[in-house]
Protein backbone atom coordinates (compact mmCIF):
# COMPACT_ATOMS: atom_id res chain seq x y z
CA UNK A 1 0.00 0.00 0.00
CA UNK A 2 3.00 2.11 1.06
CA UNK A 3 4.58 1.33 -2.04
CA UNK A 4 1.72 2.59 -4.15
CA UNK A 5 1.34 5.91 -2.99
CA UNK A 6 4.78 6.45 -3.78
CA UNK A 7 4.80 5.16 -6.96
CA UNK A 8 1.74 7.44 -8.74
CA UNK A 9 3.67 10.51 -7.88
CA UNK A 10 6.71 9.42 -9.43
CA UNK A 11 4.85 8.99 -13.08
CA UNK A 12 2.68 12.11 -12.45
CA UNK A 13 5.93 13.86 -12.64
CA UNK A 14 7.20 11.99 -14.93
CA UNK A 15 4.21 13.54 -17.38
CA UNK A 16 4.69 16.87 -16.65
CA UNK A 17 8.20 17.30 -17.37
CA UNK A 18 7.82 15.38 -20.94
CA UNK A 19 4.82 18.05 -22.03
CA UNK A 20 6.92 20.43 -20.50
CA UNK A 21 9.52 19.91 -22.65
CA UNK A 22 7.39 18.96 -25.88
CA UNK A 23 5.74 22.64 -25.31
CA UNK A 24 9.24 24.21 -25.17
CA UNK A 25 10.56 22.53 -28.55
CA UNK A 26 7.32 23.64 -30.63
CA UNK A 27 8.13 27.70 -31.21
CA UNK A 28 11.61 26.81 -32.64
CA UNK A 29 10.33 23.70 -34.72
CA UNK A 30 7.49 25.76 -36.08
CA UNK A 31 9.97 28.57 -36.92
CA UNK A 32 11.76 26.54 -38.64
CA UNK A 33 9.96 24.69 -40.55
CA UNK A 34 8.11 27.68 -42.35
CA UNK A 35 10.38 27.95 -46.03
CA UNK A 36 10.33 31.21 -47.78
CA UNK A 37 7.95 32.43 -49.82
CA UNK A 38 8.44 32.17 -53.54
CA UNK A 39 7.91 34.96 -55.90
CA UNK A 40 8.12 36.21 -59.77
CA UNK A 41 9.64 39.69 -59.80
CA UNK A 42 10.68 42.16 -62.32
CA UNK A 43 14.04 44.12 -62.14
CA UNK A 44 13.34 47.81 -63.35
CA UNK A 45 15.55 48.89 -66.05
CA UNK A 46 15.59 53.05 -67.12
CA UNK A 47 13.16 53.29 -70.17
CA UNK A 48 12.28 55.51 -73.12
CA UNK A 49 8.81 56.14 -73.71
CA UNK A 50 6.73 57.70 -76.79
CA UNK A 51 3.89 59.51 -75.22
CA UNK A 52 0.66 59.37 -77.32
CA UNK A 53 -2.65 60.69 -76.95
CA UNK A 54 -5.81 59.63 -79.23
CA UNK A 55 -8.96 61.56 -79.03
CA UNK A 56 -11.80 62.08 -81.44
CA UNK A 57 -11.38 64.58 -84.14
CA UNK A 58 -13.23 65.71 -87.33
CA UNK A 59 -12.11 66.92 -90.69
CA UNK A 60 -12.09 70.49 -91.70
CA UNK A 61 -11.29 71.71 -94.90
CA UNK A 62 -8.14 73.83 -95.66
CA UNK A 63 -9.85 76.84 -97.34
CA UNK A 64 -13.54 76.70 -97.91
CA UNK A 65 -15.41 79.46 -100.03
CA UNK A 66 -19.51 79.72 -100.45
CA UNK A 67 -19.74 81.35 -104.07
CA UNK A 68 -22.31 84.02 -104.04
CA UNK A 69 -23.62 86.58 -106.74
CA UNK A 70 -22.08 90.32 -106.20
CA UNK A 71 -25.05 91.75 -109.09
CA UNK A 72 -28.79 90.70 -109.49
CA UNK A 73 -29.78 88.76 -112.82
CA UNK A 74 -30.89 86.04 -114.47
CA UNK A 75 -28.48 82.68 -114.51
CA UNK A 76 -27.96 82.48 -118.25
CA UNK A 77 -25.29 79.36 -117.57
CA UNK A 78 -23.78 77.24 -115.58
CA UNK A 79 -20.22 76.32 -116.48
CA UNK A 80 -18.90 73.88 -114.16
CA UNK A 81 -19.41 69.73 -113.82
CA UNK A 82 -20.99 69.09 -110.12
CA UNK A 83 -18.37 67.23 -107.99
CA UNK A 84 -15.33 68.05 -110.04
CA UNK A 85 -12.09 70.66 -109.47
CA UNK A 86 -12.26 73.98 -110.58
CA UNK A 87 -9.26 76.48 -110.87
CA UNK A 88 -9.28 80.04 -108.80
CA UNK A 89 -11.02 82.61 -111.80
CA UNK A 90 -12.37 80.04 -113.41
CA UNK A 91 -15.71 80.92 -114.66
CA UNK A 92 -18.95 79.17 -112.84
CA UNK A 93 -21.67 81.07 -113.95
CA UNK A 94 -23.12 83.45 -116.36
CA UNK A 95 -25.51 86.32 -115.68
CA UNK A 96 -27.28 87.34 -118.44
CA UNK A 97 -25.01 90.95 -118.89
CA UNK A 98 -27.28 92.72 -121.09
CA UNK A 99 -28.38 95.48 -118.51
CA UNK A 100 -24.45 95.83 -117.46
CA UNK A 101 -24.00 96.25 -120.70
CA UNK A 102 -26.03 99.38 -121.50
CA UNK A 103 -25.26 100.53 -118.01
CA UNK A 104 -21.47 100.86 -119.36
CA UNK A 105 -22.15 102.00 -122.57
CA UNK A 106 -24.04 105.28 -121.50
CA UNK A 107 -21.53 105.76 -118.56
CA UNK A 108 -18.84 105.59 -121.37
CA UNK A 109 -21.03 108.53 -123.17
CA UNK A 110 -21.54 110.67 -120.60
CA UNK A 111 -17.78 110.24 -120.06
CA UNK A 112 -17.26 111.65 -123.61
CA UNK A 113 -19.58 114.75 -123.01
CA UNK A 114 -17.45 115.08 -120.00
CA UNK A 115 -14.76 115.27 -121.81
CA UNK A 116 -15.70 117.89 -124.40
CA UNK A 117 -17.40 119.97 -121.87
CA UNK A 118 -14.06 119.94 -120.65
CA UNK A 119 -12.42 121.39 -123.79
CA UNK A 120 -14.43 124.27 -124.45
CA UNK A 121 -14.31 125.59 -120.76
CA UNK A 122 -10.88 124.91 -120.73
CA UNK A 123 -10.53 127.06 -123.89
CA UNK A 124 -12.83 129.97 -122.62
CA UNK A 125 -10.70 130.18 -119.46
CA UNK A 126 -7.63 130.19 -121.61
CA UNK A 127 -9.21 133.04 -123.87
CA UNK A 128 -10.39 134.97 -120.78
CA UNK A 129 -7.22 134.76 -118.83
CA UNK A 130 -5.16 136.96 -121.82
CA UNK A 131 -8.46 139.05 -121.84
CA UNK A 132 -8.21 139.82 -118.14
CA UNK A 133 -4.39 140.36 -118.50
CA UNK A 134 -5.21 143.38 -121.34
CA UNK A 135 -8.08 144.56 -118.89
CA UNK A 136 -10.68 143.59 -121.59
CA UNK A 137 -12.92 141.56 -119.22
CA UNK A 138 -13.73 141.77 -115.56
CA UNK A 139 -12.11 139.36 -112.70
CA UNK A 140 -15.57 138.31 -112.23
CA UNK A 141 -15.47 136.89 -115.66
CA UNK A 142 -12.44 135.05 -115.91
CA UNK A 143 -13.13 133.76 -112.46
CA UNK A 144 -16.25 132.08 -113.38
CA UNK A 145 -14.42 130.79 -116.74
CA UNK A 146 -12.32 129.08 -114.36
CA UNK A 147 -14.81 127.83 -112.40
CA UNK A 148 -16.51 126.57 -115.16
CA UNK A 149 -12.88 124.70 -116.17
CA UNK A 150 -12.34 123.26 -112.73
CA UNK A 151 -15.95 121.76 -112.53
CA UNK A 152 -15.64 120.09 -116.27
CA UNK A 153 -12.15 118.45 -114.96
CA UNK A 154 -14.58 117.02 -111.68
CA UNK A 155 -16.96 116.01 -113.83
CA UNK A 156 -14.50 113.97 -115.95
CA UNK A 157 -13.59 111.89 -112.61
CA UNK A 158 -16.76 111.52 -111.86
CA UNK A 159 -17.35 109.97 -114.88
CA UNK A 160 -14.49 108.05 -115.58
CA UNK A 161 -15.82 106.70 -111.77
CA UNK A 162 -19.09 106.07 -113.30
CA UNK A 163 -17.37 103.82 -115.90
CA UNK A 164 -15.30 101.65 -113.52
CA UNK A 165 -18.51 100.82 -111.38
CA UNK A 166 -20.29 99.78 -114.72
CA UNK A 167 -17.05 97.53 -115.67
CA UNK A 168 -16.69 96.15 -112.43
CA UNK A 169 -21.09 95.05 -112.32
CA UNK A 170 -20.39 93.57 -116.29
CA UNK A 171 -17.30 91.94 -114.84
CA UNK A 172 -19.42 90.53 -111.81
CA UNK A 173 -22.05 88.87 -114.68
CA UNK A 174 -19.00 86.32 -115.01
CA UNK A 175 -19.41 84.65 -111.67
CA UNK A 176 -15.91 83.08 -111.10
CA UNK A 177 -14.05 80.67 -108.73
CA UNK A 178 -12.56 82.75 -105.73
CA UNK A 179 -9.85 79.51 -105.00
CA UNK A 180 -9.03 76.57 -105.93
CA UNK A 181 -11.13 72.98 -104.94
CA UNK A 182 -13.69 70.54 -105.26
CA UNK A 183 -16.90 72.15 -106.14
CA UNK A 184 -20.04 70.86 -104.67
CA UNK A 185 -23.78 70.52 -106.14
CA UNK A 186 -24.88 73.93 -107.86
CA UNK A 187 -28.35 75.10 -105.63
CA UNK A 188 -29.29 77.50 -109.21
CA UNK A 189 -30.28 75.93 -112.54
CA UNK A 190 -30.22 78.27 -115.58
CA UNK A 191 -32.69 80.32 -115.29
CA UNK A 192 -32.81 81.51 -111.78
CA UNK A 193 -32.68 84.73 -110.39
CA UNK A 194 -29.94 85.64 -108.01
CA UNK A 195 -29.70 88.58 -106.46
CA UNK A 196 -26.32 90.44 -104.66
CA UNK A 197 -24.91 89.61 -101.59
CA UNK A 198 -27.82 86.58 -101.26
CA UNK A 199 -27.95 84.29 -98.29
CA UNK A 200 -28.13 81.23 -100.41
CA UNK A 201 -25.21 79.82 -101.57
CA UNK A 202 -24.80 79.06 -105.76
CA UNK A 203 -22.18 76.52 -104.73
CA UNK A 204 -19.34 75.59 -102.31
CA UNK A 205 -15.82 75.04 -102.73
CA UNK A 206 -13.43 72.84 -100.00
CA UNK A 207 -9.82 72.91 -100.94
CA UNK A 208 -8.56 69.60 -99.65
CA UNK A 209 -5.44 68.54 -100.09
CA UNK A 210 -4.04 69.47 -97.56
CA UNK A 211 -7.04 69.27 -94.90
CA UNK A 212 -7.29 70.33 -91.51
CA UNK A 213 -7.87 67.93 -88.35
CA UNK A 214 -9.65 69.40 -85.20
CA UNK A 215 -9.02 67.59 -82.58
CA UNK A 216 -11.05 67.81 -79.15
CA UNK A 217 -8.51 67.77 -76.30
CA UNK A 218 -8.81 68.09 -72.64
CA UNK A 219 -7.46 71.64 -71.59
CA UNK A 220 -5.98 69.19 -68.18
CA UNK A 221 -3.98 66.99 -71.15
CA UNK A 222 -2.63 70.47 -72.73
CA UNK A 223 -2.35 72.13 -69.46
CA UNK A 224 0.36 68.99 -68.56
CA UNK A 225 1.56 68.90 -72.18
CA UNK A 226 2.57 72.68 -71.82
CA UNK A 227 4.20 72.32 -68.14
CA UNK A 228 6.49 69.06 -69.49
CA UNK A 229 7.88 71.75 -72.39
CA UNK A 230 8.12 74.11 -69.92
CA UNK A 231 10.32 71.90 -67.83
CA UNK A 232 11.97 70.79 -70.65
CA UNK A 233 11.05 66.94 -70.00
CA UNK A 234 9.90 67.39 -73.78
CA UNK A 235 11.62 68.44 -76.49
CA UNK A 236 10.05 71.41 -78.29
CA UNK A 237 11.85 72.53 -80.92
CA UNK A 238 9.25 70.26 -83.38
CA UNK A 239 5.90 69.93 -84.10
CA UNK A 240 4.13 66.97 -82.46
CA UNK A 241 3.28 64.56 -85.06
CA UNK A 242 -0.63 63.28 -85.54
CA UNK A 243 -1.76 59.53 -86.78
CA UNK A 244 -5.20 59.64 -88.02
CA UNK A 245 -7.42 56.13 -88.02
CA UNK A 246 -10.93 56.58 -90.26
CA UNK A 247 -14.24 55.88 -89.34
CA UNK A 248 -13.87 51.96 -90.27
CA UNK A 249 -10.72 51.76 -87.55
CA UNK A 250 -8.18 51.81 -90.71
CA UNK A 251 -5.04 53.98 -89.88
CA UNK A 252 -4.96 56.56 -93.14
CA UNK A 253 -1.56 56.22 -94.66
CA UNK A 254 -0.43 59.98 -93.73
CA UNK A 255 1.05 61.69 -91.37
CA UNK A 256 -0.18 65.64 -89.97
CA UNK A 257 1.65 67.75 -88.06
CA UNK A 258 0.16 69.79 -84.83
CA UNK A 259 -0.23 73.18 -85.63
CA UNK A 260 -1.71 74.88 -82.93
CA UNK A 261 -3.99 75.06 -80.12
CA UNK A 262 -7.21 76.95 -79.34
CA UNK A 263 -7.25 79.79 -76.58
CA UNK A 264 -10.46 79.22 -75.51
CA UNK A 265 -11.66 76.36 -73.49
CA UNK A 266 -15.32 75.25 -74.52
CA UNK A 267 -17.33 75.87 -70.89
CA UNK A 268 -19.42 72.61 -71.37
CA UNK A 269 -16.86 69.99 -72.08
CA UNK A 270 -13.70 71.62 -70.74
CA UNK A 271 -12.08 71.34 -74.01
CA UNK A 272 -9.48 73.10 -75.91
CA UNK A 273 -10.07 72.40 -79.86
CA UNK A 274 -6.37 71.75 -81.31
CA UNK A 275 -5.77 71.83 -84.73
CA UNK A 276 -3.33 69.68 -87.08
CA UNK A 277 -2.80 69.61 -90.63
CA UNK A 278 -1.84 66.61 -92.86
CA UNK A 279 -1.87 65.50 -96.20
CA UNK A 280 -4.54 64.50 -98.55
CA UNK A 281 -3.64 63.67 -101.73
CA UNK A 282 -6.26 61.09 -102.95
CA UNK A 283 -9.46 63.35 -101.00
CA UNK A 284 -9.65 60.09 -98.88
CA UNK A 285 -10.57 62.50 -95.93
CA UNK A 286 -13.72 64.66 -96.35
CA UNK A 287 -14.79 67.67 -94.46
CA UNK A 288 -17.06 66.66 -91.63
CA UNK A 289 -15.75 63.45 -91.21
CA UNK A 290 -15.25 61.94 -88.13
CA UNK A 291 -12.06 60.33 -87.09
CA UNK A 292 -9.26 59.36 -84.26
CA UNK A 293 -6.17 61.08 -84.01
CA UNK A 294 -3.50 60.17 -81.93
CA UNK A 295 -0.93 63.06 -81.24
CA UNK A 296 2.36 62.22 -80.82
CA UNK A 297 3.79 64.63 -78.30
CA UNK A 298 7.42 63.35 -77.92
CA UNK A 299 9.67 61.33 -75.80
CA UNK A 300 10.29 60.67 -72.05
CA UNK A 301 13.88 59.24 -71.75
CA UNK A 302 15.50 57.24 -68.79
CA UNK A 303 12.03 56.79 -67.27
CA UNK A 304 10.59 54.79 -64.26
CA UNK A 305 7.81 51.88 -65.78
CA UNK A 306 6.40 49.69 -63.06
CA UNK A 307 4.41 46.91 -63.92
CA UNK A 308 0.49 47.54 -63.36
CA UNK A 309 0.01 44.18 -62.32
CA UNK A 310 2.78 45.08 -59.38
CA UNK A 311 0.84 48.21 -57.84
CA UNK A 312 -1.98 48.06 -55.99
CA UNK A 313 -4.32 50.96 -55.14
CA UNK A 314 -6.12 51.82 -51.60
CA UNK A 315 -9.53 53.01 -51.39
CA UNK A 316 -7.99 56.91 -51.34
CA UNK A 317 -6.53 56.08 -54.47
CA UNK A 318 -2.74 56.08 -53.21
CA UNK A 319 -0.64 53.28 -55.34
CA UNK A 320 2.29 51.34 -53.56
CA UNK A 321 3.87 48.36 -54.71
CA UNK A 322 5.89 45.50 -52.69
CA UNK A 323 9.98 45.27 -53.11
CA UNK A 324 12.64 42.73 -52.32
CA UNK A 325 15.85 44.15 -49.98
CA UNK A 326 18.86 42.74 -50.28
CA UNK A 327 18.19 40.56 -47.37
CA UNK A 328 15.28 38.89 -49.56
CA UNK A 329 12.58 40.74 -47.17
CA UNK A 330 9.38 42.25 -48.40
CA UNK A 331 9.56 46.10 -48.31
CA UNK A 332 6.27 48.25 -49.27
CA UNK A 333 6.99 51.23 -51.16
CA UNK A 334 4.47 54.65 -51.49
CA UNK A 335 4.50 55.46 -55.25
CA UNK A 336 3.48 57.99 -57.18
CA UNK A 337 2.21 57.38 -60.96
CA UNK A 338 1.09 58.46 -63.99
CA UNK A 339 0.27 57.68 -67.33
CA UNK A 340 -0.39 54.24 -68.31
CA UNK A 341 2.07 52.72 -71.27
CA UNK A 342 0.67 49.15 -72.18
CA UNK A 343 0.77 47.39 -68.82
CA UNK A 344 3.21 49.61 -67.25
CA UNK A 345 2.66 52.63 -65.13
CA UNK A 346 4.83 55.46 -65.33
CA UNK A 347 6.22 56.38 -61.93
CA UNK A 348 7.05 59.50 -61.27
CA UNK A 349 8.45 58.70 -57.67
CA UNK A 350 8.66 55.89 -55.20
CA UNK A 351 10.87 53.44 -57.47
CA UNK A 352 14.02 53.71 -58.73
CA UNK A 353 16.37 51.34 -61.02
CA UNK A 354 17.18 48.45 -60.23
CA UNK A 355 14.64 47.94 -58.08
CA UNK A 356 13.43 44.09 -57.62
CA UNK A 357 8.94 44.53 -57.92
CA UNK A 358 7.02 41.46 -56.99
CA UNK A 359 4.24 40.53 -59.47
CA UNK A 360 3.46 36.83 -58.15
CA UNK A 361 2.46 35.10 -55.13
CA UNK A 362 1.54 39.06 -53.36
CA UNK A 363 -2.23 37.39 -52.19
CA UNK A 364 1.15 34.99 -49.29
CA UNK A 365 3.21 38.13 -48.62
CA UNK A 366 3.07 41.19 -46.33
CA UNK A 367 6.27 43.73 -45.64
CA UNK A 368 8.57 42.21 -43.72
CA UNK A 369 8.28 38.75 -44.77
CA UNK A 370 11.20 36.33 -45.69
CA UNK A 371 10.85 35.54 -49.49
CA UNK A 372 12.92 33.75 -52.33
CA UNK A 373 12.87 34.88 -55.53
CA UNK A 374 11.34 32.09 -58.09
CA UNK A 375 11.56 34.16 -61.18
CA UNK A 376 13.90 37.33 -61.82
CA UNK A 377 12.49 39.00 -65.09
CA UNK A 378 14.77 42.06 -65.94
CA UNK A 379 13.33 44.52 -68.22
CA UNK A 380 14.42 45.66 -71.59
CA UNK A 381 15.30 49.25 -72.84
CA UNK A 382 12.60 51.14 -73.95
CA UNK A 383 9.66 48.76 -73.39
CA UNK A 384 6.48 49.77 -72.96
CA UNK A 385 6.95 52.52 -75.51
Amino acid sequence: MIRTNLFYPLIAGFVMLTLTACQSSEPGQQQSSQPAKKVDVITLAPQTVTLKNTLPARAVAYRKAEVRPQVNGIIDKRLFEEGGEVKAGQRLYQIEPALYEAQLANAKAQLASAKAALKTAQAKEERYKGLMSDNAISKQDYDDALSTFEQAEAEIKVQQAAVKTAETNLGYTHVVAPISGTIGKSAFTEGALVTAQQSNVLATINQLDPIYIDISQPSKQLLALRKRVISRELNDLSAPKVNVNLEDGTEYDQVGTLQFAGVDVDTTTGDVVVRAIIPNPNHLLLPGMFLRATIIEGELKDVILAPQKGVSFDKNGSASALVITADNKVEKRDVTVGQAFGENWLVKSGLNVGDQVIVEGLQSIGPEANVSIDKNTLQTANTGA
